[in-house]
């Protein structure tokens, strides 16, 4: 039933989520860098660091799961988006992919609430708007074909972001 499954656009930070998962936009080792990755990892303290390193890597489109640690969320789904290279690399289908991973290991692990950040749009240049209509897309299609989900939320921690996501969501209903 579609009224029972929600998708929420916040403007906020993603590491005050109390959600059973928010998501990491991370990158390849796992291990912490900027953006929201460096605040993920400062928020959860240094355990998440040492369960990082045990996991060895995360391929570009795939996700994993640690545990939360001090974060208001019981997990942390880390995804590692692509790199824009022009759009000729596979960057969407490997961005859409990060958003079909992190839900099924949701799925995998009872997380019926999970944030996901604007995954790729940072220092990985990943087009804003195109990034906006393949995170909502495969959200939506997701949605569509699972009850699972409570709640979604799409958190931008910048107004574009915010304004995109808006616009997008507006136009879909």
């Amino acid at each position: 039933m579609m009224s029972e499954k929600r998708i929420i656009l916040t403007r906020d930070d993603i590491t005050k989520m109390e959600v059973d998962a928010i998501v990491n936009a991370a990158n390849s080792r796992l291990l912490g860098g900027g953006g929201v990755d460096g605040a993920i990892h400062r928020a959860a303290g240094l355990q998440l660091l040492e369960e990082c390193k045990t996991l060895n890597g995360c391929p570009t489109g795939s996700a994993k799961l640690t545990k939360g640690y001090h974060l208001p969320a019981k997990y942390v789904i880390h995804t590692v988006g692509p790199v824009w290279r022009g759009g000729n690399n596979n960057e969407t289908d490997l961005l859409k992919s990060c958003y079909i991973s992190s839900l099924k290991i949701a799925v995998d692990n009872n997380c019926t609430t999970i944030a996901f950040p604007n995954i790729s749009t940072g220092i990985y240049g990943f087009p804003k708007k195109q990034a906006a209509e393949i995170a909502i897309d495969a959200v939506q299609d997701c949605i569509r074909e699972n009850e699972f989900f409570k709640t979604i939320y799409f958190v931008c921690f910048d107004q574009e972001n915010y304004k995109l996501y808006t616009d997008i969501l507006m136009s879909d209903e």
